[in-house]
């Protein structure tokens, strides 16, 4: 039998889907994500949204001046598709190096997408351009429809809009991302090598009883929501498997405590400071921790096109227990595992 590793050097690993938000909060959280990663794709869901390469690169100017001295850190911008998306601009910004990526919210997603696109077919046209430049889309995947109950939405987005998105642009690169069913997992397979996914840590951890058995506990709410076990199951199989489809996209969104426990609480999981000691274990816990930096460090980067990074970090096996609360800026943000004792922690 072979004993497990005590510890764990890869490349840094960097994060392909994230929320900084902006003001106070930004300036509270950016250190947690530059601490453990070398670059993250940042989300433009703000208010007002990052719809321009001048806002992106007004944001970007933001972002890194609440990088800490002495950290290496690169933010990668997004800009938010509206009905109203100016190909050219997005063109332009991509040509630039403002841009690595623009990112579809379907209207009323999730935080802050009431601006989003209301029907695909009216982004058409900048697509397409997306396509001919080689600009990745990210995907929010799940319809807003009231009909349509909110644990299904993910699965009939894919019928509905994203395969025949796929079918009708095969040269775009599509970020299906914070996966959450197995039909998910079995969309991102069947597709071609232009189709990605990242997925969560809360979304390998918990499923839909954590937030609901025993009472409503919000700080396991996000969206999309978490599902059946069987989605677990299968998203941990898909992380876990050694695939170059799937790469780590935190999706960490910090609301503040308040916010998060009111009568009508923020969608959103704050899982920046303990991303990666989240994440590997459990690539232990499945026995696939040969596996971990190809997830962590290596797919992302190859499927956008970078280098991955030169520097390594190291995670031993050691307890870490996960505060009950952290500075949010203007008030305090629970994270993700608050109050438990993971079983690794990054050290350098």
């Amino acid at each position: 039998m072979t004993t497990p590793p005590e510890s764990l050097t890869i490349r840094r690993p960097d994060d392909w889907h994230l929320h900084f938000r902006d003001g106070d909060t930004m300036r509270a959280v950016v250190p947690y994500t530059a601490r453990q990663c070398a670059r993250a794709i940042v989300m433009p869901n703000l208010a007002p949204p990052v719809t321009t390469t001048a806002l992106a690169a007004a944001y970007r100017d933001r972002i890194n001046a609440a990088v800490p001295d002495g950290i290496e850190f690169t933010p990668l911008m997004t800009t938010y598709l509206t009905d109203e998306t100016d190909a050219q601009d997005l063109a332009v910004g991509h040509g630039d190096g403002v841009l690595t990526a623009a990112k579809l919210y379907p209207a009323g997603a999730t935080t802050n997408s009431a601006h989003g696109v209301t029907d695909v077919a009216n982004i058409m046209g900048v697509l397409e351009r997306m396509a001919d430049i080689g600009m990745p889309l990210c995907v929010h995947g799940e319809v807003t429809t009231p009909d349509i109950d909110i644990f299904d939405r993910e699965a009939v987005f894919i019928d509905r809009i994203l395969q025949p998105l796929v079918d009708r642009l095969p040269t775009l690169k599509v970020i299906f991302e914070h996966i959450t069913t197995m039909q998910a997992v079995s969309f991102v397979e069947s597709a071609g090598p232009n189709v990605a996914a990242t997925i969560t840590p809360q979304h390998l951890h918990i499923n839909r009883n954590d937030i609901l058995v025993g009472g409503i506990r919000p700080h396991m709410y996000c969206l999309p929501v978490a599902k059946r076990e069987q989605h677990r199951l299968a998203l941990r199989g898909a992380a876990t498997s050694g695939s170059p489809k799937y790469f780590l996209g935190t999706d960490s969104a910090p609301h503040h405590r308040h916010a998060k426990e009111s009568d009508c609480g923020c969608a959103g999981i704050f899982n920046a400071p303990f991303a990666l000691e989240s994440y590997l274990q459990v690539f232990e816990d499945e026995g696939a921790l040969p596996h971990f930096e190809t997830f962590a460090s290596l797919a992302g980067p190859a499927f956008y096109g970078l280098e991955p990074n030169e520097e390594r970090v190291t995670l031993e096996k050691r307890p870490v227990e996960v505060p009950a609360t952290i500075d949010g800026g203007e008030a305090e943000v629970v994270p993700f595992h608050a109050g438990e004792t993971l079983n690794w922690q990054l050290v350098s």
